[in-house]
């Protein structure tokens, strides 16, 4: 629609200084439409994040970029794409995960993981991994008496792979005759990890052992010693493991104030 001009002997008006700010902060206009210095901010410290200098040249490449994307985004708001249902779910979506991200963050950033607590979770995982690995297979089953048959099929020569992958309902482990790879004790429920350690190489138990997933008959297979990981070497894990666990505590303190219905 086009609008007659009037009084145009008057002086233009003065821009509103928010237009002028807005003017003044984009990094370019996109057929009238100013692309936000705030996206080039952002973007840039992205590629500051991935190791990409901040030079003019990675500037260059970074407003061609959302020159392109303030093209298209126009051209999908003329082809009416902001109006689809999906469309608006999709942007829904990505609006609360980008609250929810900036809330962790910053709940994370004010309830930092101390030092003493890394030291404390090094020590718990260092005492519990031992200074030695553990090779062993394992054949697991549902019933005891059916752990006591694999071990009488095992005392007359049966081998050990070969009933694992027939008779095993581990399908992690069954298709390699029950082998477990290198494993700490602490990996394993405390019933196995016990049976396991006190079994001399090539053995296998001579009475069911029953964990949370049923019964099993376990054979050791190897040992060696292992060198634990120095604190700096896995302080930053640790540090995120930590961080991690109190934010899943915190999302089940916050549900459980919630009312799910």
């Amino acid at each position: 629609m086009l609008v007659c001009a009037q009084d145009t002997d008057k002086p233009a008006a003065k821009p509103k200084p928010a237009a002028k700010a807005a003017a003044k902060d984009a990094v370019a206009t996109v057929n009238g439409v100013g692309v936000p210095g705030a996206r080039m901010e952002f973007m840039m410290e992205q590629q500051r994040q991935r190791g990409a200098p901040d030079n003019a040249q990675t500037r260059a490449m970074l407003r061609d970029e959302l020159v392109n994307r303030e093209i298209v985004a126009q051209e999908a708001q003329r082809a009416g794409f902001a109006k689809s249902p999906e469309v608006q779910t999709q942007l829904d979506i990505a609006r609360q995960e980008i609250l929810v991200g900036a809330y962790l963050r910053d709940w994370v950033k004010r309830h930092p993981v101390t030092d003493a607590e890394i030291q404390k979770e090094y020590d718990r995982a260092r005492t519990q991994s031992g200074d030695k690995e553990y090779r062993a297979r394992h054949i697991l089953v549902e019933t005891e008496d059916q752990a006591k048959g694999l071990i009488a099929e095992l005392k007359k020569g049966a081998k050990f792979d070969e009933l694992a992958s027939k008779n095993s309902k581990d399908a992690g482990s069954k298709e390699r005759g029950g082998d477990l790879d290198w494993n700490v004790p602490g990996a394993f429920d405390k019933q196995f990890s016990d049976a396991m350690v006190n079994l001399d190489k090539g053995k296998y138990t001579e009475a069911p052992v029953q964990t949370r997933f049923g019964y099993h008959v376990i054979q050791l297979d190897d040992v060696r010693p292992i060198r634990f990981p120095g604190l700096a070497e896995v302080k930053q894990r640790i540090q995120q493991q930590l961080a991690q666990h109190r934010v899943d505590e915190l999302i089940r303190v916050l549900r459980a104030k919630a009312k799910v219905e």
